[in-house]
Formats: C-alpha cells, structure tokens, sequence
C-alpha cells in the first residue's frame, strides 16, 4: 500500500525528466503528500505529455458517491483489468504520478516506524497511476487519480507487503500511450522494481512529527 509520499523536486525538474514541454500547474512541495490532495500527474494527450493536478483517490465515472475516493487511492496490479473500478481506466487512462520516495510503516513493540524509500540515484521516481474525471452533482468534473501497487521487491519486504508500481524511464512513453492496449504489455510493466536501484532508511525526526498518525499504513 502506499499512502504517503514525497515531492519536494521543483516542477520545472519534473517536467524535464518526464518530458513535459510546458509546466502549467502549481504544487507546493511537501514531505507528507497524503490521499485526498491534489497532486501532480504526467498524462499524455494530442502526442504529447501534459502535467496535471489530480484529486488523490479515484472516483469511478459511474459511482453515485465520491465518498468512495477515500478507499481508492491504491489499486492493486493483481486486479486492474478485471475490477470494475479500474478496468476501463488501465485501458483508456494511465497516468504518471512523481514523487521524490515513499514511506511504509513497520511495526516495532507498540510503535509504527516509518521508513523512507526512494531512488539511489537522486532523481524523481514516476508511480503508475489511472486517472478518472466525474461529474459533480452541480455538472463540475472532478478529476481523481489512484497509485497502482504491486508485491513488494527485496528492500521493501521487511517492512511492507505491498509497493508503489514505479516505472522505469524506459518505459514510461509505453504506459503513457493511449493507443496501447494490449494488456499483457502493460500488466508486464507493473512489478517490483529493481532493488539494486533503490535504498531504504527510517525517517528522520522532522518527517516523523510531519507524518499524521491517524492515517499510517
């Protein structure tokens, strides 16, 4: 599961490394991204990448309640092509979310301890994401995202059962791409990433006085 994230990388370096040729939106960085906010996301559209703002946690165009976003904020690779709250969207709307690492909770004694996961290299991660618009009573769109999750590669196991799909820049133009929807090439793209890549430490005393508890998975 992942619900709390990092994105302090400026959006002008986002929209470098995932190719984004004009950043239009606004984001102020913060070390607890949590479900519910407006985040950032990479989506393709006209031949192009464009940096959107999603709601966190995907409300299903057809649902009648939007109170349901509030448990969509992960799907499970497992399920995506099958599960009616995300079948249509792995197939028509896939989305890049950055963010700079992520936190998982560990259990130790009678405390949850946070760790921090994130790339070797330094550089923004990007977590494979559908996205959603739905329309308010009022006729406004809402426009709702979920991180898709998979089993968890060697570094995070110890600490988790589950990780964020990130997905490898080799590969971010074959997810973002509308026109493919084949889905064994794409459930290929949503496993564990390499660990060698990544590294792991608990979190440092301001990120732990800035990490709600009432929301820690």
């Amino acid at each position: 599961m992942c619900g709390r994230f990092v994105l302090i990388t400026d959006l002008s370096v986002i929209g470098r490394d995932f190719i984004v040729p004009n950043v239009g939106v606004s984001f102020s960085a913060s070390r607890d991204v949590s479900p519910g906010q407006r985040i950032p996301a990479v989506v393709r559209r006209g031949g192009h990448h464009e940096l959107v703002l999603f709601q966190w946690g995907l409300i299903p165009a057809w649902c009648k309640d939007p109170s349901i976003g509030a448990k969509l904020f992960n799907a499970r690779a497992e399920t995506i092509a099958e599960k009616p709250s995300f079948k249509n969207a792995f197939v028509n709307r896939r989305c890049l979310i950055p963010a700079d690492g992520f936190f998982e909770w560990k259990k130790e004694g009678s405390k949850k301890i946070p760790y921090y996961f994130f790339l070797k290299s330094g550089r923004p991660m990007g977590f494979a994401g559908l996205y959603e618009t739905w329309i308010a009573p009022d006729k406004k769109p809402v426009h709702t995202c979920t991180i898709i999750t998979t089993r968890p590669n060697a570094i995070v196991e110890p600490i988790h059962d589950r990780m964020p799909v990130i997905v490898p820049e080799a590969a971010r133009e074959l997810w973002l791409n509308p026109a493919v929807k084949g889905a064994t090439r794409l459930l290929d793209l949503l496993k564990p990433y390499p660990v060698f890549e990544m590294a792991c430490r608990p979190a440092d005393p301001w990120m732990d006085l800035h990490i709600s508890q009432s929301t820690r998975v």
